[in-house]
């Protein structure tokens, strides 16, 4: 049986992974912390290699920097010792639902994500701090050593709380803000499938650095668009020019991937006014002429006894009468414009979004919802919906993630959106819980977080959407598993046994923290596997000991003590593709002999593990 390694992904390693197929020749192994081997880049014959091509020392080349941008560089590739423990007394629907919610540090909440979710994301939504001088931004400290960062990753002050107010002040103004977008985005980089987009709304502030991180970070060449929408409709007279704009950044993954797809990407046209039905379906009537026709070049010519400036040749016109697609009628000649013609169609997308937009339209709206104003300036969900319907129009099953979710517009557009056209899109909300002002109207209504906010807003719109559209929208996905990011379940010893004293270890029988549950262990566990948090979870007992099977026998684990020889043989008749028990569980000596042999019996293909 193997151990389970219980840590999220070294970045570093990975990368080395990816030098190593390019230059198998440059990889060496050098001994890690605990004395155990680990590979390592000779640069010295990596520097042989690309002799001609390295820039070194002080020569001249062009680069974006900025203060600690090597230890962003760091916090991003570093792994950490951390979970997500499930909340169901939180949730809606746990059991069912293929939607999450995770309160955390976002930072680590996407490491924990990395493996299990990796190429699995088709759009990623986000509205990070726009570091204006009076919000917030992630206090991530990079003057830690990389020991002290591990170790303390995941953790925050008192009131739960890893947020400070970046002053234009600071003498590290930009920096600050920075080295807190750069790890985030580097980590979520690798969750896009190789057609997927990421959108990232901002303001002026911020704008110019955060298109040169996304260009370090997703190529330039991957730069599709900065699109502006206006998000205020008041005039600011304290300014000489009032900036009633915010920019929406606009990369894809693989550009070369997602134009392949063309015909996959674009916005619905007008769905409306297809109140007349053939043979052939419904259609509403357009003009086969119009304004603009002589300038345009159109040809002029009599049709039926109408003189106009045609859209189509004569021929083809005559096509069309033939066919039965023109009609005459009091308004000169239109032809049929089906409503299938229209669903397969697609409007080309333009940097200018001149829809409603605006800030003030999504409070008005958040706060009909939640009876209370609960959030100051939230995204409209109209603008949600049109990026989710340029991306997802034809991948009704696309995943969807914020991971600065607020109060959770996206969660709402993408259920919306399901309502629309019945599709299964799923999302992934991540949120600091970061406490709300004691003055604030959310404070007086109950919320002491944004992330209770955010929940709620969940709750009553989906409630909403089924309510305004109930024949439509039963099978409709409106709950959400909750998960909560916290240190590992399991005790130091796990990770580092050889520091640990024999005195210590008489202690430390179990090494799995005493406050957690087979719950708790059963998601972290899911991470290390692969297995989807929102994978499907069913519980038996045999002998007395709870048994889960994730995902339809993906994986069974039993995290009891004392498991007897028929609790394995139970598991491994279920043929599962991994099989997990503590190291601690077994009866007796001989049940962990039999161990091996009862699953090279009944389940030889299955991989065993123990934590």
């Amino acid at each position: 049986m193997d151990k389970l390694k219980m840590q999220t992904a070294d970045g570093v390693q990975d990368n080395i992974s990816r030098i190593a197929e390019l230059f198998p020749e440059c990889i060496t192994e050098v001994k890690n912390q605990r004395g155990g081997v680990k590979h390592s880049v000779d640069f010295d014959k990596l520097r042989q290699l690309l002799s001609s091509d390295i820039v070194e020392g002080n020569e001249e080349r062009y680069q974006f920097t900025w203060p600690d941008k090597r230890k962003a560089i760091l916090a991003a590739n570093a792994p950490i010792n951390a979970t997500l423990r499930p909340c169901p007394e939180e949730s809606v629907n746990f059991d069912t639902t293929q939607n999450l919610y995770i309160e955390g540090d976002n930072l680590d909440v996407l490491k924990c994500l990395k493996e299990t979710y990796l190429h699995k994301v088709k759009m990623i939504y986000i509205d990070p701090p726009y570091n204006t001088g009076n919000d917030f931004v992630y206090e991530d400290d990079f003057a830690e050593s990389a020991a002290e960062y591990l170790a303390n990753s995941g953790q925050f002050d008192e009131q739960g709380n890893r947020l400070v107010t970046n002053t234009e002040s600071n003498g590290r103004f930009h920096t600050d803000w920075l080295n807190m977008i750069y790890p985030r985005l580097k980590v979520a980089r690798d969750l896009l499938t190789e057609d997927g987009v990421i959108f990232i709304s901002i303001g002026d502030d911020e704008g110019a650095n955060l298109q040169k991180v996304g260009d370090e970070i997703f190529g330039e060449k991957n730069f599709i668009a900065d699109i502006c929408h206006k998000h205020r409709a008041s005039v600011s007279n304290d300014r000489i020019i009032s900036e009633n704009h915010n920019h929406l950044l606009f990369y894809a993954k693989n550009i070369n991937v997602l134009f392949a797809k063309q015909k996959q990407i674009g916005e619905d046209p007008v769905l409306s006014g297809f109140n007349q039905r053939d043979e052939n379906g419904e259609y509403r009537l357009t003009p086969v002429d119009g304004p603009g026709g002589a300038k345009k070049g159109n040809p002029h010519y009599e049709f039926l006894g109408v003189t106009g400036y045609w859209r189509y040749s004569k021929e083809m016109m005559q096509k069309k009468y033939e066919q039965g697609l023109l009609v005459r009628t009091p308004n000169g000649l239109q032809q049929k414009y089906y409503l299938e013609q229209a669903k397969n169609s697609r409007r080309t997308v333009t940097t200018w979004w001149d829809e409603d937009f605006l800030t003030s339209s999504a409070t008005k709206q958040l706060t009909e919802l939640m009876g209370a104003k609960t959030f100051d300036n939230p995204k409209n969900v109209n603008l949600l919906l049109r990026c989710l319907k340029m991306i997802t129009k034809f991948d009704t099953d696309a995943l969807v993630i914020d991971f600065f979710s607020g109060s959770c517009t996206t969660a709402h557009a993408v259920m919306q959106l399901n309502a629309e056209d019945s599709g299964n899109r799923k999302f992934i909300m991540v949120q600091l819980p970061e406490l709300t002002d004691e003055k604030s109207e959310a404070y007086k209504a109950g919320y002491k977080n944004i992330c209770e906010i955010g929940k709620e807003r969940i709750r009553r719109a989906g409630a909403k959407i089924k309510a305004d559209s109930p024949l439509t929208t039963q099978n409709l996905d409106t709950g959400f598993r909750v998960l909560k990011l916290d240190s590992s379940n399991m005790k130091e010893v796990f990770y580092s046994p050889k520091e640990t004293s024999q005195l210590e270890l008489f202690t430390l029988v179990d090494n799995v923290k005493d406050d957690r549950t087979s719950g708790d262990l059963l998601f972290q566990v899911m991470l290390e596997l692969g297995a989807t948090l929102d994978s499907k979870i069913e519980e038996s007992k045999v002998d007395g000991k709870t048994i889960y099977n994730v995902g339809d026998g993906y994986l069974v684990a039993c995290f009891d003590q004392d498991v007897s020889d028929d609790v394995v043989k139970a598991i491994a008749k279920m043929q599962p593709t991994y099989a997990v028990l503590r190291d601690t569980g077994m009866a007796d000596d001989a049940t962990a002999t039999n161990f091996e042999q009862i699953f090279k019996t009944y389940a030889p293909n299955t991989t065993t593990k123990i934590l």
